[in-house]
Protein backbone atom coordinates (compact mmCIF):
# COMPACT_ATOMS: atom_id res chain seq x y z
CA UNK A 1 0.00 0.00 0.00
CA UNK A 2 2.82 2.39 0.89
CA UNK A 3 4.69 1.54 -2.31
CA UNK A 4 1.54 2.17 -4.37
CA UNK A 5 1.07 5.56 -2.70
CA UNK A 6 4.67 6.52 -3.43
CA UNK A 7 4.34 5.43 -7.06
CA UNK A 8 1.18 7.50 -7.39
CA UNK A 9 3.02 10.49 -5.92
CA UNK A 10 5.82 10.05 -8.46
CA UNK A 11 3.26 10.48 -11.23
CA UNK A 12 2.29 13.97 -10.04
CA UNK A 13 4.17 17.16 -11.00
CA UNK A 14 5.25 17.87 -7.47
CA UNK A 15 6.24 14.22 -7.01
CA UNK A 16 8.53 14.45 -10.05
CA UNK A 17 10.12 17.58 -8.64
CA UNK A 18 10.54 15.99 -5.22
CA UNK A 19 12.27 13.09 -6.95
CA UNK A 20 14.55 15.51 -8.79
CA UNK A 21 15.50 17.25 -5.54
CA UNK A 22 16.37 13.96 -3.84
CA UNK A 23 18.37 13.10 -6.98
CA UNK A 24 20.25 16.37 -6.51
CA UNK A 25 21.11 15.32 -2.96
CA UNK A 26 22.37 11.95 -4.24
CA UNK A 27 24.55 13.74 -6.77
CA UNK A 28 25.96 15.93 -3.98
CA UNK A 29 27.58 12.79 -2.56
CA UNK A 30 28.26 10.95 -5.85
CA UNK A 31 31.53 12.69 -6.67
CA UNK A 32 33.52 10.83 -4.02
CA UNK A 33 35.33 9.09 -6.86
CA UNK A 34 37.06 12.40 -7.67
CA UNK A 35 38.47 12.91 -4.16
CA UNK A 36 41.39 10.48 -4.41
CA UNK A 37 43.94 13.32 -4.38
CA UNK A 38 42.77 14.30 -0.88
CA UNK A 39 44.10 11.11 0.70
CA UNK A 40 46.34 9.53 -1.96
CA UNK A 41 49.53 10.91 -0.41
CA UNK A 42 48.70 9.17 2.89
CA UNK A 43 48.26 5.85 1.10
CA UNK A 44 51.46 6.36 -0.87
CA UNK A 45 53.47 7.06 2.30
CA UNK A 46 51.85 4.36 4.40
CA UNK A 47 52.32 1.63 1.79
CA UNK A 48 55.66 2.91 0.42
CA UNK A 49 54.45 3.10 -3.18
CA UNK A 50 56.06 4.56 -6.29
CA UNK A 51 54.04 7.02 -8.35
CA UNK A 52 53.32 4.32 -10.93
CA UNK A 53 51.97 2.03 -8.20
CA UNK A 54 49.86 4.84 -6.73
CA UNK A 55 48.46 5.60 -10.17
CA UNK A 56 47.66 1.90 -10.44
CA UNK A 57 45.39 2.28 -7.41
CA UNK A 58 43.81 5.29 -9.05
CA UNK A 59 43.19 3.25 -12.20
CA UNK A 60 41.64 0.47 -10.08
CA UNK A 61 39.25 3.08 -8.66
CA UNK A 62 38.25 4.14 -12.15
CA UNK A 63 38.03 0.56 -13.41
CA UNK A 64 35.13 0.25 -10.99
CA UNK A 65 33.22 2.41 -13.44
CA UNK A 66 33.72 -0.23 -16.14
CA UNK A 67 31.46 -2.51 -14.13
CA UNK A 68 28.83 0.19 -14.42
CA UNK A 69 27.62 -1.88 -17.36
CA UNK A 70 25.93 -4.03 -14.72
CA UNK A 71 24.05 -0.97 -13.47
CA UNK A 72 23.08 -0.13 -17.04
CA UNK A 73 21.72 -3.63 -17.65
CA UNK A 74 19.85 -3.55 -14.35
CA UNK A 75 18.34 -0.08 -14.90
CA UNK A 76 15.57 -1.45 -17.15
CA UNK A 77 14.92 -4.50 -14.98
CA UNK A 78 14.97 -3.41 -11.32
CA UNK A 79 13.44 -0.45 -9.48
CA UNK A 80 15.39 2.73 -8.77
CA UNK A 81 15.57 2.08 -5.03
CA UNK A 82 17.44 -1.19 -5.56
CA UNK A 83 20.05 0.53 -7.74
CA UNK A 84 20.61 3.06 -4.97
CA UNK A 85 20.82 0.36 -2.31
CA UNK A 86 23.51 -1.55 -4.22
CA UNK A 87 25.55 1.60 -4.79
CA UNK A 88 25.43 2.73 -1.16
CA UNK A 89 26.40 -0.72 0.11
CA UNK A 90 29.39 -0.92 -2.24
CA UNK A 91 30.55 2.53 -1.15
CA UNK A 92 30.26 1.57 2.50
CA UNK A 93 32.47 -1.47 1.94
CA UNK A 94 34.99 0.14 -0.43
CA UNK A 95 35.67 3.37 1.46
CA UNK A 96 35.23 1.68 4.83
CA UNK A 97 38.12 -0.67 4.06
CA UNK A 98 40.30 2.25 2.96
CA UNK A 99 39.49 4.02 6.23
CA UNK A 100 40.65 0.97 8.19
CA UNK A 101 44.03 1.18 6.46
CA UNK A 102 44.56 4.97 6.56
CA UNK A 103 43.46 5.19 10.20
CA UNK A 104 45.94 2.37 10.99
CA UNK A 105 43.12 0.32 12.52
CA UNK A 106 44.49 -2.59 10.49
CA UNK A 107 47.89 -3.18 8.95
CA UNK A 108 48.28 -2.06 5.30
CA UNK A 109 46.49 -4.54 3.08
CA UNK A 110 48.21 -6.27 0.17
CA UNK A 111 48.28 -4.14 -2.97
CA UNK A 112 45.76 -6.29 -4.85
CA UNK A 113 43.27 -6.09 -2.00
CA UNK A 114 43.52 -2.30 -1.95
CA UNK A 115 42.81 -2.37 -5.70
CA UNK A 116 39.66 -4.40 -5.07
CA UNK A 117 38.32 -2.02 -2.42
CA UNK A 118 39.11 1.04 -4.53
CA UNK A 119 37.31 -0.65 -7.42
CA UNK A 120 34.28 -1.23 -5.18
CA UNK A 121 34.25 2.43 -4.17
CA UNK A 122 34.50 3.52 -7.80
CA UNK A 123 31.72 1.18 -8.91
CA UNK A 124 29.37 2.43 -6.19
CA UNK A 125 28.87 5.76 -7.93
CA UNK A 126 27.84 4.11 -11.22
CA UNK A 127 24.78 2.59 -9.54
CA UNK A 128 23.86 5.93 -7.96
CA UNK A 129 24.42 7.93 -11.15
CA UNK A 130 22.54 5.45 -13.33
CA UNK A 131 19.56 5.44 -10.96
CA UNK A 132 19.48 9.23 -10.84
CA UNK A 133 20.10 10.06 -14.51
CA UNK A 134 17.88 7.42 -16.09
CA UNK A 135 14.97 8.14 -13.76
CA UNK A 136 15.13 11.94 -13.99
CA UNK A 137 15.71 12.16 -17.74
CA UNK A 138 12.71 9.88 -18.28
CA UNK A 139 10.64 12.00 -15.88
CA UNK A 140 11.68 15.24 -17.65
CA UNK A 141 12.00 14.14 -21.27
CA UNK A 142 11.61 17.61 -22.77
CA UNK A 143 14.24 19.17 -20.50
CA UNK A 144 17.15 16.77 -20.90
CA UNK A 145 19.83 19.47 -21.14
CA UNK A 146 18.83 21.35 -17.96
CA UNK A 147 18.33 18.09 -16.04
CA UNK A 148 21.72 16.73 -17.11
CA UNK A 149 23.49 20.02 -16.38
CA UNK A 150 21.84 20.32 -12.97
CA UNK A 151 22.56 16.76 -11.84
CA UNK A 152 26.08 16.62 -13.24
CA UNK A 153 26.70 20.08 -11.80
CA UNK A 154 26.02 18.88 -8.28
CA UNK A 155 28.35 15.93 -8.88
CA UNK A 156 31.01 18.51 -9.68
CA UNK A 157 30.27 20.32 -6.41
CA UNK A 158 30.36 17.16 -4.34
CA UNK A 159 34.17 17.02 -4.21
CA UNK A 160 34.29 20.57 -2.87
CA UNK A 161 31.47 19.80 -0.42
CA UNK A 162 33.30 16.79 1.01
CA UNK A 163 36.66 18.58 1.02
CA UNK A 164 35.44 21.76 2.69
CA UNK A 165 33.35 19.99 5.34
CA UNK A 166 36.30 17.76 6.20
CA UNK A 167 38.63 20.79 6.40
CA UNK A 168 36.15 22.61 8.63
CA UNK A 169 35.34 19.79 11.04
CA UNK A 170 38.36 17.48 10.92
CA UNK A 171 41.27 19.73 9.82
CA UNK A 172 41.90 17.74 6.61
CA UNK A 173 42.33 14.44 8.46
CA UNK A 174 42.41 11.74 5.73
CA UNK A 175 40.91 9.06 8.00
CA UNK A 176 37.93 11.26 8.93
CA UNK A 177 37.52 12.17 5.28
CA UNK A 178 37.20 8.48 4.35
CA UNK A 179 34.58 7.97 7.07
CA UNK A 180 32.50 10.67 5.40
CA UNK A 181 32.92 9.04 1.99
CA UNK A 182 31.67 5.73 3.41
CA UNK A 183 28.78 6.80 5.65
CA UNK A 184 27.22 9.96 4.18
CA UNK A 185 26.29 8.46 0.75
CA UNK A 186 24.59 5.51 2.47
CA UNK A 187 22.42 7.87 4.55
CA UNK A 188 21.46 10.09 1.60
CA UNK A 189 20.67 7.12 -0.66
CA UNK A 190 18.37 5.72 2.03
CA UNK A 191 16.28 8.91 1.79
CA UNK A 192 16.33 8.83 -2.02
CA UNK A 193 15.09 5.23 -2.06
CA UNK A 194 11.76 6.53 -0.76
CA UNK A 195 11.15 9.52 -3.04
CA UNK A 196 13.06 8.97 -6.30
CA UNK A 197 10.79 6.95 -8.56
CA UNK A 198 9.97 6.87 -12.25
CA UNK A 199 6.52 8.39 -12.87
CA UNK A 200 4.02 7.54 -15.56
CA UNK A 201 4.77 9.28 -18.86
CA UNK A 202 1.74 11.40 -19.64
CA UNK A 203 0.77 13.35 -22.72
CA UNK A 204 2.48 16.51 -23.88
CA UNK A 205 2.56 19.24 -21.26
CA UNK A 206 0.75 22.50 -21.97
CA UNK A 207 2.64 25.77 -22.43
CA UNK A 208 1.90 27.10 -18.97
CA UNK A 209 3.23 23.93 -17.36
CA UNK A 210 6.44 24.14 -19.40
CA UNK A 211 6.90 27.75 -18.34
CA UNK A 212 6.38 26.73 -14.72
CA UNK A 213 8.97 23.96 -15.13
CA UNK A 214 11.38 26.52 -16.58
CA UNK A 215 10.95 28.72 -13.51
CA UNK A 216 11.54 25.73 -11.23
CA UNK A 217 14.77 24.84 -13.04
CA UNK A 218 15.87 28.47 -12.78
CA UNK A 219 15.20 28.44 -9.03
CA UNK A 220 17.21 25.25 -8.41
CA UNK A 221 20.03 26.45 -10.67
CA UNK A 222 20.14 29.74 -8.77
CA UNK A 223 20.42 27.89 -5.48
CA UNK A 224 23.15 25.71 -6.97
CA UNK A 225 25.13 28.76 -8.12
CA UNK A 226 24.72 30.26 -4.63
CA UNK A 227 26.19 27.10 -3.09
CA UNK A 228 29.08 27.14 -5.57
CA UNK A 229 29.87 30.81 -4.85
CA UNK A 230 29.65 30.15 -1.12
CA UNK A 231 32.16 27.30 -1.40
CA UNK A 232 34.39 29.37 -3.68
CA UNK A 233 34.43 32.27 -1.20
CA UNK A 234 35.21 29.89 1.66
CA UNK A 235 38.12 28.35 -0.25
CA UNK A 236 39.63 31.67 -1.31
CA UNK A 237 39.29 33.30 2.13
CA UNK A 238 40.02 30.19 4.20
CA UNK A 239 37.13 30.87 6.59
CA UNK A 240 35.90 27.30 6.42
CA UNK A 241 39.09 25.62 7.61
CA UNK A 242 40.89 25.27 10.87
CA UNK A 243 38.04 24.24 13.18
CA UNK A 244 36.36 26.39 15.81
CA UNK A 245 33.04 28.25 15.91
CA UNK A 246 33.49 29.88 12.49
CA UNK A 247 34.01 26.51 10.82
CA UNK A 248 30.95 25.08 12.57
CA UNK A 249 28.83 28.00 11.35
CA UNK A 250 30.24 27.53 7.84
CA UNK A 251 29.13 23.87 7.79
CA UNK A 252 25.69 24.70 9.24
CA UNK A 253 25.02 27.33 6.57
CA UNK A 254 26.23 24.94 3.87
CA UNK A 255 23.83 22.22 5.03
CA UNK A 256 20.94 24.69 4.99
CA UNK A 257 21.82 25.72 1.44
CA UNK A 258 22.01 22.07 0.36
CA UNK A 259 18.54 21.43 1.82
CA UNK A 260 17.04 24.56 0.22
CA UNK A 261 16.04 22.99 -3.16
CA UNK A 262 13.25 21.20 -1.25
CA UNK A 263 11.39 24.54 -1.40
CA UNK A 264 10.71 23.94 -5.12
CA UNK A 265 8.58 20.75 -4.85
CA UNK A 266 6.84 22.29 -1.83
CA UNK A 267 5.94 25.31 -3.97
CA UNK A 268 4.75 23.10 -6.86
CA UNK A 269 2.63 21.01 -4.44
CA UNK A 270 1.04 24.16 -2.99
CA UNK A 271 0.22 25.53 -6.46
CA UNK A 272 -1.28 22.18 -7.50
CA UNK A 273 -3.44 22.14 -4.38
CA UNK A 274 -4.69 25.70 -4.89
CA UNK A 275 -5.37 25.02 -8.57
CA UNK A 276 -7.38 21.91 -7.67
CA UNK A 277 -9.47 23.94 -5.25
CA UNK A 278 -10.15 26.63 -7.85
CA UNK A 279 -11.20 24.05 -10.44
CA UNK A 280 -13.51 22.41 -7.92
CA UNK A 281 -15.26 25.74 -7.29
CA UNK A 282 -15.20 27.01 -10.89
CA UNK A 283 -18.35 27.40 -12.97
CA UNK A 284 -18.91 25.59 -16.24
CA UNK A 285 -17.55 28.42 -18.38
CA UNK A 286 -14.29 28.53 -16.45
CA UNK A 287 -14.00 24.75 -16.61
CA UNK A 288 -14.41 24.86 -20.39
CA UNK A 289 -11.79 27.59 -20.65
CA UNK A 290 -9.43 25.57 -18.50
CA UNK A 291 -9.70 22.65 -20.90
CA UNK A 292 -8.34 24.65 -23.85
CA UNK A 293 -4.64 24.06 -23.04
CA UNK A 294 -5.45 20.41 -22.42
CA UNK A 295 -7.05 20.07 -25.85
CA UNK A 296 -4.06 21.76 -27.44
CA UNK A 297 -1.75 19.38 -25.57
CA UNK A 298 -3.77 16.39 -26.73
CA UNK A 299 -3.63 17.68 -30.29
CA UNK A 300 0.15 18.04 -30.04
CA UNK A 301 0.37 14.54 -28.61
CA UNK A 302 -1.75 13.27 -31.50
CA UNK A 303 0.58 14.90 -34.02
CA UNK A 304 3.55 13.37 -32.22
CA UNK A 305 1.99 9.90 -32.37
CA UNK A 306 1.19 10.35 -36.06
CA UNK A 307 4.77 11.41 -36.77
CA UNK A 308 6.07 8.42 -34.82
CA UNK A 309 3.86 6.11 -36.85
CA UNK A 310 5.07 7.69 -40.08
CA UNK A 311 8.69 7.22 -39.06
CA UNK A 312 8.24 3.64 -37.84
CA UNK A 313 10.87 1.25 -39.16
CA UNK A 314 10.15 -2.16 -40.55
CA UNK A 315 11.74 -5.33 -39.10
CA UNK A 316 15.50 -5.32 -39.68
CA UNK A 317 15.49 -1.77 -41.00
CA UNK A 318 18.28 0.41 -39.60
CA UNK A 319 17.00 3.32 -37.46
CA UNK A 320 18.04 6.88 -38.21
CA UNK A 321 19.86 9.08 -35.75
CA UNK A 322 17.37 10.48 -33.26
CA UNK A 323 15.26 7.30 -33.26
CA UNK A 324 15.29 4.46 -30.74
CA UNK A 325 18.35 2.22 -31.16
CA UNK A 326 19.04 -1.18 -29.68
CA UNK A 327 22.47 -1.64 -28.08
CA UNK A 328 23.73 -3.52 -31.15
CA UNK A 329 22.48 -0.81 -33.51
CA UNK A 330 24.09 1.94 -31.44
CA UNK A 331 27.42 0.07 -31.33
CA UNK A 332 27.35 -0.34 -35.12
CA UNK A 333 26.90 3.39 -35.65
CA UNK A 334 29.91 5.51 -36.64
CA UNK A 335 28.42 8.44 -34.73
CA UNK A 336 28.49 6.48 -31.48
CA UNK A 337 32.21 5.80 -31.83
CA UNK A 338 32.95 9.40 -32.79
CA UNK A 339 31.22 10.46 -29.56
CA UNK A 340 33.01 7.70 -27.61
CA UNK A 341 36.48 8.64 -28.89
CA UNK A 342 36.06 12.39 -28.41
CA UNK A 343 34.71 11.74 -24.90
CA UNK A 344 37.85 9.71 -24.17
CA UNK A 345 40.13 12.61 -25.13
CA UNK A 346 38.28 15.01 -22.86
CA UNK A 347 37.52 13.01 -19.74
CA UNK A 348 40.65 10.82 -19.94
CA UNK A 349 43.02 13.79 -19.84
CA UNK A 350 40.87 15.54 -17.24
CA UNK A 351 41.00 12.51 -14.96
CA UNK A 352 44.79 12.39 -15.28
CA UNK A 353 44.95 15.88 -13.79
CA UNK A 354 42.40 15.16 -11.05
CA UNK A 355 44.08 11.90 -10.02
CA UNK A 356 47.54 13.47 -9.91
CA UNK A 357 46.76 16.88 -8.40
CA UNK A 358 48.38 15.83 -5.13
CA UNK A 359 51.69 14.97 -6.78
CA UNK A 360 51.45 17.90 -9.21
CA UNK A 361 51.10 20.25 -6.25
CA UNK A 362 54.13 18.76 -4.52
CA UNK A 363 56.13 19.03 -7.75
CA UNK A 364 55.16 22.72 -8.01
CA UNK A 365 56.16 23.37 -4.40
CA UNK A 366 52.73 23.34 -2.69
CA UNK A 367 52.34 21.54 0.64
CA UNK A 368 48.50 21.61 0.56
CA UNK A 369 46.57 20.87 -2.64
CA UNK A 370 43.06 20.95 -1.17
CA UNK A 371 42.50 24.38 -2.76
CA UNK A 372 43.21 23.00 -6.25
CA UNK A 373 40.94 20.00 -5.64
CA UNK A 374 38.13 22.35 -4.61
CA UNK A 375 38.75 24.68 -7.55
CA UNK A 376 38.49 21.79 -9.99
CA UNK A 377 35.25 20.72 -8.36
CA UNK A 378 33.61 24.16 -8.13
CA UNK A 379 34.54 25.28 -11.63
CA UNK A 380 33.53 21.85 -12.90
CA UNK A 381 30.11 22.66 -11.49
CA UNK A 382 29.93 25.93 -13.43
CA UNK A 383 30.93 24.09 -16.62
CA UNK A 384 28.27 21.43 -16.12
CA UNK A 385 25.33 23.57 -15.13
CA UNK A 386 26.02 26.31 -17.69
CA UNK A 387 26.63 23.97 -20.63
CA UNK A 388 23.44 21.99 -20.03
CA UNK A 389 21.24 25.09 -19.98
CA UNK A 390 23.07 27.03 -22.70
CA UNK A 391 23.20 24.11 -25.13
CA UNK A 392 19.45 23.55 -24.60
CA UNK A 393 18.77 27.24 -25.29
CA UNK A 394 20.68 27.20 -28.58
CA UNK A 395 18.92 24.02 -29.71
CA UNK A 396 15.57 25.74 -29.17
CA UNK A 397 16.54 29.03 -30.80
CA UNK A 398 19.08 28.12 -33.51
CA UNK A 399 19.13 24.31 -33.82
CA UNK A 400 22.81 24.32 -32.78
CA UNK A 401 24.10 20.73 -32.46
CA UNK A 402 24.94 19.97 -28.86
CA UNK A 403 28.37 18.41 -29.71
CA UNK A 404 29.57 21.89 -30.75
CA UNK A 405 30.00 22.73 -27.07
CA UNK A 406 32.17 19.67 -26.60
CA UNK A 407 34.38 20.87 -29.46
CA UNK A 408 34.76 24.29 -27.83
CA UNK A 409 35.67 22.69 -24.49
CA UNK A 410 38.43 20.64 -26.15
CA UNK A 411 40.11 23.79 -27.47
CA UNK A 412 39.99 25.54 -24.09
CA UNK A 413 41.26 22.41 -22.33
CA UNK A 414 44.21 22.17 -24.72
CA UNK A 415 45.13 25.78 -23.91
CA UNK A 416 44.92 24.96 -20.20
CA UNK A 417 47.38 22.09 -20.58
CA UNK A 418 49.81 24.34 -22.43
CA UNK A 419 49.63 26.85 -19.54
CA UNK A 420 50.31 24.06 -17.01
CA UNK A 421 53.24 22.79 -19.12
CA UNK A 422 54.90 26.22 -18.94
CA UNK A 423 55.08 25.90 -15.16
CA UNK A 424 54.66 29.62 -14.51
CA UNK A 425 53.62 30.91 -11.05
CA UNK A 426 49.89 30.27 -10.62
CA UNK A 427 49.73 27.95 -13.63
CA UNK A 428 48.43 25.04 -11.52
CA UNK A 429 45.64 27.25 -10.18
CA UNK A 430 44.68 28.38 -13.70
CA UNK A 431 44.96 24.85 -15.01
CA UNK A 432 42.78 23.37 -12.29
CA UNK A 433 40.05 25.92 -13.08
CA UNK A 434 40.22 25.33 -16.86
CA UNK A 435 40.27 21.55 -16.52
CA UNK A 436 37.34 21.67 -14.08
CA UNK A 437 35.19 23.78 -16.41
CA UNK A 438 35.94 21.76 -19.55
CA UNK A 439 35.61 18.37 -17.85
CA UNK A 440 32.22 19.51 -16.56
CA UNK A 441 31.12 20.58 -20.04
CA UNK A 442 32.07 17.20 -21.49
CA UNK A 443 30.00 15.27 -18.96
CA UNK A 444 26.93 17.53 -18.99
CA UNK A 445 26.74 17.77 -22.80
CA UNK A 446 27.48 14.13 -23.66
CA UNK A 447 24.80 12.71 -21.33
CA UNK A 448 21.77 14.26 -23.11
CA UNK A 449 23.45 13.95 -26.54
CA UNK A 450 23.49 10.16 -26.19
CA UNK A 451 19.76 10.07 -25.42
CA UNK A 452 18.94 12.44 -28.30
CA UNK A 453 20.89 10.44 -30.87
CA UNK A 454 20.08 6.89 -29.76
CA UNK A 455 16.85 7.14 -27.74
CA UNK A 456 15.81 6.48 -24.14
CA UNK A 457 14.77 2.83 -24.30
CA UNK A 458 18.28 1.48 -23.65
CA UNK A 459 19.73 4.73 -22.35
CA UNK A 460 20.94 3.26 -19.05
CA UNK A 461 23.24 0.80 -20.79
CA UNK A 462 24.34 3.24 -23.52
CA UNK A 463 25.29 5.77 -20.83
CA UNK A 464 27.40 3.21 -18.97
CA UNK A 465 29.14 2.13 -22.17
CA UNK A 466 30.19 5.74 -22.66
CA UNK A 467 31.32 5.87 -19.02
CA UNK A 468 33.82 3.10 -19.87
CA UNK A 469 35.92 6.03 -21.03
CA UNK A 470 36.59 6.93 -17.40
CA UNK A 471 38.54 3.76 -16.52
CA UNK A 472 40.02 3.57 -20.03
CA UNK A 473 41.09 7.22 -19.94
CA UNK A 474 42.40 6.86 -16.42
CA UNK A 475 44.50 3.85 -17.45
CA UNK A 476 45.91 5.46 -20.60
CA UNK A 477 46.51 9.03 -19.43
CA UNK A 478 46.91 8.66 -15.65
CA UNK A 479 48.15 5.10 -15.08
CA UNK A 480 50.48 4.86 -18.07
CA UNK A 481 51.28 8.32 -19.42
CA UNK A 482 51.50 10.32 -16.18
CA UNK A 483 52.84 7.44 -14.09
CA UNK A 484 55.62 6.36 -16.41
CA UNK A 485 56.78 9.86 -17.37
CA UNK A 486 56.76 11.02 -13.72
CA UNK A 487 58.79 8.00 -12.56
CA UNK A 488 61.28 8.66 -15.35
CA UNK A 489 61.95 12.11 -13.82
CA UNK A 490 61.69 11.13 -10.13
CA UNK A 491 64.39 10.11 -7.65
CA UNK A 492 64.07 7.32 -5.10
CA UNK A 493 63.59 8.17 -1.43
CA UNK A 494 64.68 6.14 1.63
CA UNK A 495 62.09 3.61 2.75
CA UNK A 496 60.64 3.09 -0.73
CA UNK A 497 58.75 5.26 -3.18
CA UNK A 498 60.03 8.26 -5.14
CA UNK A 499 59.51 11.97 -5.57
CA UNK A 500 60.02 14.71 -8.12
CA UNK A 501 60.11 18.48 -7.64
CA UNK A 502 59.92 21.01 -10.46
CA UNK A 503 57.83 21.98 -13.48
CA UNK A 504 59.66 19.41 -15.61
CA UNK A 505 58.03 16.50 -13.74
CA UNK A 506 54.78 16.71 -15.72
CA UNK A 507 55.67 18.97 -18.67
CA UNK A 508 55.71 16.27 -21.33
CA UNK A 509 52.49 14.81 -19.89
CA UNK A 510 50.71 18.14 -20.39
CA UNK A 511 52.00 18.54 -23.94
CA UNK A 512 50.78 15.09 -24.99
CA UNK A 513 47.37 15.68 -23.37
CA UNK A 514 47.05 19.00 -25.23
CA UNK A 515 47.60 17.15 -28.52
CA UNK A 516 44.97 14.58 -27.52
CA UNK A 517 42.48 17.42 -27.01
CA UNK A 518 43.20 18.70 -30.51
CA UNK A 519 42.29 15.25 -31.86
CA UNK A 520 39.11 15.30 -29.76
CA UNK A 521 38.23 18.70 -31.22
CA UNK A 522 38.38 17.30 -34.76
CA UNK A 523 36.13 14.37 -33.82
CA UNK A 524 33.56 16.67 -32.20
CA UNK A 525 33.45 18.97 -35.22
CA UNK A 526 32.81 15.96 -37.49
CA UNK A 527 30.01 14.79 -35.16
CA UNK A 528 28.46 18.27 -35.32
CA UNK A 529 28.13 18.07 -39.09
CA UNK A 530 26.72 14.54 -38.95
CA UNK A 531 24.04 15.41 -36.38
CA UNK A 532 22.77 18.70 -37.83
CA UNK A 533 19.62 17.01 -39.16
CA UNK A 534 18.78 15.55 -35.74
CA UNK A 535 19.02 18.88 -33.97
CA UNK A 536 17.11 20.67 -36.73
CA UNK A 537 14.32 18.16 -36.13
CA UNK A 538 14.43 18.71 -32.35
CA UNK A 539 14.32 22.45 -32.97
CA UNK A 540 11.27 22.12 -35.22
CA UNK A 541 9.48 19.89 -32.70
CA UNK A 542 9.50 22.74 -30.21
CA UNK A 543 7.95 25.30 -32.56
CA UNK A 544 4.36 23.93 -32.51
CA UNK A 545 4.59 23.93 -28.73
CA UNK A 546 5.41 27.65 -28.70
CA UNK A 547 2.58 28.34 -31.15
CA UNK A 548 0.18 26.45 -28.91
CA UNK A 549 1.19 28.64 -25.99
CA UNK A 550 0.37 31.79 -27.96
CA UNK A 551 -3.00 30.42 -29.04
CA UNK A 552 -3.94 29.39 -25.49
CA UNK A 553 -3.07 32.84 -24.15
CA UNK A 554 -5.00 34.67 -26.87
Amino acid sequence: MVAAALDAMAGTRWGRWLGLVTAVWVQCISGNNYTFSNYSDSIKTLMGLTQLQLNGLSVAKDIGKAFGLLAGLASDRVPTWLLLAIGSLEGLLGYGAQWLVVSRTVAPLPYWQMCVFLCLGGNSTTWMNTAVLVTCIRNFRRSRGPVSGLLKGYVGLSTAIFTDICSALFADNPASFLVMLAVVPAVVCTVAMVFLREGEVGGAADGREEEEDGRCFTAINTLAVTIALYLLAADLTGIGGGGGVVSTIFVAVLLVLLASPAVVPAHVAWKSWTKARKLANADVEEAEAATTPLLLAKAAAGRKEAAAAANARGPGEKPLLGEEHTIAQALMSLDFWLMFASFLMGVGTGLAVMNNLGQMGVAMGYSDVSLFVSMTSIWGFFGRIASGTISEHFIKTRATPRPLWNAASQVVMAVGYVVMALGMPGSLFVGSVVVGVCYGVRLAVTVPTASELFGLKYYGLIYNILILNLPLGSFLFSGLLAGLLYDAQATKVPGGGNTCVGAHCYRLVFVIMALACVVGFGLDVLLCFRTKRVYAKIHESKRPRRSAVVQSVS
